[in-house]
Order: C-alpha cells, then sequence, then structure tokens
C-alpha cells in the first residue's frame, strides 16, 4: 500500500512545484512599481558613476618577432607551435625567449627607464615627463578624492614628526622610495604585453588618460623593448667585433709603419750594389708582406664580425603600429548601466520574494520571546 501511495504522489510535485512558480511570478508582479523605482534609481546611479570616471584609452601594437634559432626538430616544430609549445626557438643558444618579453616589460629597471619619457597631452596643456604626469596629473573619480582624504591627512601629520631625507638627485634602482614604487606598480598595471604561441605575434597595449600620451608611450615601450632585445643578442658579437677592429687597428699600424721603413731604405739605397744592403733590403720586404698578410686577414675578420652582428640583429616587422585611438576604452557606460539595472532588478526582486518575509520574522521573533517570558 505505501508504494502505491508513493507512486500516486509523486507525478504530481512537477505541478505543485509550477504552482509555486506562478505564485512567485505573480507576488512579483503585484509589487512591480517597486520593482520599476529601484531599476530607475539603479540607472540614475549607474549614470553618476560611468560619468564619473575618468575616461582611459587604449593603444594596441602588435609585432611579428624573428626567431632566433633554427629547430632541429623538423617538422615537429610546426606541430608543437599549433599546441602551443615553442620547441623551436628553446633549441637554440638565445636565452631570452618571448615568453619573457611581459617580465622584461614588468620589471623594475624598465619602468624606471620610462621615468624621464616626456610626454604631451593631446590639448597640449601638459608637457612633463612621464614620472610626473602620473604622479600629479592622474584624475580619479570625486569619491576617490572622499576615500584619500583619510589617509593624506594622516601621512601628513607622519611626515612633520620623520625627519626629512637628503635626495641624491638620482634615482636608485637598486633601493626605490615608496613614491617611486607606487609609480611603477601603476605604470606597470598600465602595461600589457601578450605573446601569441601559434602565431608568434606579440601584442602590446598601453592603457592611459589621454590618447596622444597613450599613442606615445606605446611607441617609445615598442622601440625600447626592441633596443633591449637587440642589445642583448647581439651583446657577445658586438664585443667580438670591438676585439676585432683593435686587431685591425694594430695590423694596420704595424702594416704602415713596415711599409714606410722598407720606402725609405729603398729610396736610400738605390745606387748600392752591396749584398749586405740588399739583404737588409729584403728583411724589409719581407717583414712588409708578413704585416701586409695579416692586415689582409683581420680586415677579412672585420668584415665577418660586423656581417655577424647584422645576421643575429633581430628584426621586427610591425603588424599594427601605434595609432591615436579615438574612442575611450573604459569606462564602458552602457555595461555599468546594465549591470546597475540587473543589480538593482535582483536585488528589489529578492526582497519581495526572500526579503520581506526574512525580516518580518526577525522582527517578531523579539516580540514572541517578550511574551514567553
Amino acid at each position: 500500500m505505501n508504494k502505491i501511495q508513493n507512486q500516486n504522489t509523486t507525478p504530481q510535485q512537477p505541478e505543485e512545484q509550477e504552482v509555486d512558480l506562478i505564485e512567485l511570478v505573480q507576488k512579483v508582479w503585484a509589487q512591480r512599481k517597486l520593482v520599476f523605482k529601484v531599476c530607475g534609481i539603479a540607472v540614475v546611479v549607474g549614470l553618476i558613476v560611468a560619468f564619473s570616471i575618468p575616461k582611459e584609452y587604449s593603444t594596441s601594437i602588435m609585432l611579428a618577432h624573428e626567431s632566433s634559432g633554427k629547430s632541429s626538430l623538423g617538422g615537429m616544430s610546426a606541430l608543437a607551435s599549433m599546441a602551443g609549445l615553442n620547441l623551436g626557438e628553446q633549441n637554440g643558444a638565445d636565452a631570452l625567449y618571448p615568453e619573457l618579453y611581459p617580465d622584461i616589460v614588468s620589471s623594475v629597471p624598465f619602468l624606471t627607464e620610462l621615468f624621464d619619457v616626456r610626454v604631451v597631452d593631446q590639448d597640449a596643456v601638459i608637457d612633463t615627463t612621464l614620472y610626473v604626469y602620473l604622479n600629479d596629473y592622474q584624475r580619479k573619480p570625486w569619491w576617490g578624492y572622499i576615500t584619500d582624504a583619510p589617509f593624506q591627512l594622516l601621512g601628513w601629520t607622519i611626515s612633520l614628526f620623520e625627519d626629512d631625507e637628503e635626495s641624491n638627485g638620482g634615482l636608485n634602482t637598486f633601493q626605490l622610495t615608496q613614491e617611486e614604487t607606487d609609480i611603477a606598480e601603476a605604470l606597470s598595471d598600465r602595461i600589457t604585453v601578450e605573446l601569441d604561441k601559434k602565431t608568434g605575434i606579440i601584442t602590446l597595449n598601453v592603457l592611459m588618460q589621454d590618447p596622444l600620451i597613450s599613442a606615445t608611450l606605446s611607441d617609445t615601450i615598442m622601440q625600447r623593448l626592441q633596443g633591449y632585445i637587440t642589445d642583448y643578442r647581439t651583446n657577445k658579437a658586438r664585443h667580438d667585433l670591438a676585439y676585432t677592429e683593435v686587431l685591425y687597428n694594430e695590423a694596420k699600424e704595424k702594416y704602415y709603419d713596415a711599409q714606410q721603413k722598407y720606402a725609405q731604405y729603398t729610396d736610400g739605397n738605390q745606387n748600392i750594389v752591396l749584398r749586405s744592403y740588399r739583404t737588409e733590403m729584403e728583411r724589409l720586404q719581407n717583414e712588409m708582406n708578413l704585416a701586409f698578410n695579416i692586415y689582409n686577414q683581420m680586415a677579412q675578420q672585420l668584415q665577418m664580425a660586423k656581417a655577424k652582428v647584422l645576421e643575429i640583429t633581430p628584426v621586427y616587422a610591425v603588424v599594427q603600429p601605434a595609432t591615436v585611438p579615438l574612442k575611450a576604452a573604459k569606462p564602458s557606460k552602457a555595461m555599468l548601466l546594465i549591470g546597475f539595472v540587473f543589480l538593482g532588478g535582483a536585488g528589489s526582486v529578492a526582497w519581495i520574494l526572500f526579503g520581506k518575509e526574512f525580516f518580518a520574522k526577525f522582527k517578531r521573533k523579539p516580540e514572541e520571546d517578550e511574551i514567553k517570558s
């Protein structure tokens, strides 16, 4: 009998759930004015927030880097690149892989070298260094000034009881001040470098509050990143070239000196037929020929060293250059409005369905306890 009763009651559960769902919808619909009112307030708040957040402009540059080494795996490197791996470059002697480019850009030495970059805003009102621009000219929402006021007051109070540190007039990357550290972190947050392992495309993105500064800084970072990588990869070859040039200049000087001695001796002893003079002339001629051979050999090595530097210098194809953005990337006013309206509507519905009952129960409980006592 129990089994029969359970089977009879089971089909009724979906109907009960449908009835409950309809009741919930009717309950919300009965208080729809509250939902519309909250959504209207959410629209106003969303507009205030959207227009209070400063605009920020994004500039993107796309680079195609040249592989630094040949893969010994043949066709396996192509299959590995399709799987997101980069086996071809890791087989070479170069230790500076493109995967390290984001770490290079976010490193303290690289960021601090950007502090002295000259930036000019689109309206030509601001003309200063990047460090001063990030420290003094950054706009923030009106509530940011309210929340920062207590901390600024606290910092000003503490500074009254601290001794002024003497500045050495330069930037010490080994020991940055708190202000320099904050500027470096803020700059790092505004610069992103991404590598597509399948295509080898490097994307550099810079986010700034002024479109011209965003484009200028992104182009500067691209050039300095290229210079950094080029200096690293050609470092040994350039040292070899400098050493070869020293040897070449020495060989050239010795050859010219031997040539001058031979010419002077020959001019001064043209009519002399003594064997001793002829022997001395042959000796000077041999020294001159030996010096010339060394000089010629060093000249060839010098040309090879120059060719080596050009050979290992990386080449970058700029797929997408820096351009001044016309539209702001942040904030997205439409998304903010949608988000505030959704939160307002969801919050009002949750209040109608659950909040009122919970608040009423919470309010009645102390009264019931007083009656029982």
